[in-house]
């Protein structure tokens, strides 16, 4: 899997005064927006797609209204933002690998109620997710995006200090061992080790700071005793410093004024950046049935901010 290259683009306004090629709604002043005027199924344009891209790091997740698209053309759409990458854990459709499966239903419930941001424990990070809505129930089953740049903004100076230069390990297997056949533990595990990233990263195209860390697959900070000065009794008072901290930080994305919270229809679509963006999937819904498909797109490695 390699990185994808991206041009920095620090300017978030649209090309003029009002000017998008497609019609924005804001869903909260943090971060969502609807878009309108645009048919996925057509090929995105030069214009489209960067105003498209533009509009994605302002609002952070974009949503498609009625968007009947083709599992070929899904992956068409997605593609046009980078190379996708293949779960090596959810199923896949069967004749695009690139598009994973999330179907629950009577027997089977979902997994995804928990903050967390896609494949953080990848070296390489996912750049966004373009999840699409097969089915769902009437009521039930939203899914929640959290702004994690205002999550960083928002920190006391003390925190921000404290973290500043901190590494966190994120983790494939305490999560998806469950998914994975036991006797697969250890080739996945070789081929997937656990990864550090920066707890703060700065995002390659706007230049904001992201808090970086998710109760999914972050399992420790891995320098935190080398950084901290501060006394203690006997050598577990670190471990238990550093498991309250990173407490700490999983928790600001819990605050509703960094959220949106989106109501699906069969054949919306989220597009999320997940380098800025946590998301928490409702399970109210068992033993309703609820079919998605996701493709994720392949971003870049962490930087520290």
């Amino acid at each position: 899997m390699q990185a994808t290259e991206i041009a920095p683009d620090t300017s978030l306004a649209p090309p003029a005064s009002g000017a998008w090629p497609f019609t924005v709604e804001r869903h909260t002043p943090t971060i969502g927006a609807e878009i309108r005027g645009i048919d996925l199924r057509d090929p995105l344009d030069d214009e489209t797609y960067a105003a498209l891209r533009r509009a994605l790091l302002k609002y952070k997740v974009l949503f498609f209204r009625d968007q009947d698209i083709s599992p070929a053309q899904h992956v068409a759409v997605a593609r046009r933002f980078g190379e996708l990458e293949i779960h090596p854990a959810f199923p896949h459709h069967p004749e695009h690998p690139e598009l994973v499966i999330l179907g629950r239903n009577d027997t089977k419930r979902g997994r995804e109620n928990l903050y967390h941001s896609d494949v953080s424990w990848r070296e390489i990070p996912s750049m966004g997710s373009m999840l699409r809505c097969v089915h769902c129930p009437e009521v039930g089953g939203d899914t929640i995006w959290i702004n994690m740049v205002a999550a960083y903004d928002n920190l006391p100076d003390d925190v921000k200090a404290r973290i500043d230069g901190l590494n966190a390990v994120h983790d494939f297997l305490p999560l998806f061992g469950i998914a994975v056949p036991e006797d697969q533990h250890p080739a996945m595990r070789a081929k997937y080790p656990p990864v550090e990233h920066p707890v703060v990263r700065v995002h390659p195209e706007t230049g904001e700071k992201i808090l970086y860390v998710n109760e999914a697959f972050t399992t420790h900070l891995s320098n935190y005793g080398r950084l901290t000065a501060q006394a203690y009794r006997i050598g577990f008072d670190y471990k238990l410093a550093e498991m309250e901290l990173l407490q700490y930080l999983f928790r600001q994305a819990q605050a509703p004024e960094y959220q949106v919270r989106l109501k699906w229809r069969p054949n919306t679509i989220a597009f999320w950046d997940n380098r800025s963006c946590q998301h928490y999937a409702v399970q109210d819904y068992f033993p309703a049935p609820r079919h998605m498909m996701r493709a994720t797109v392949i971003g870049d490695r962490p930087v520290a901010g």
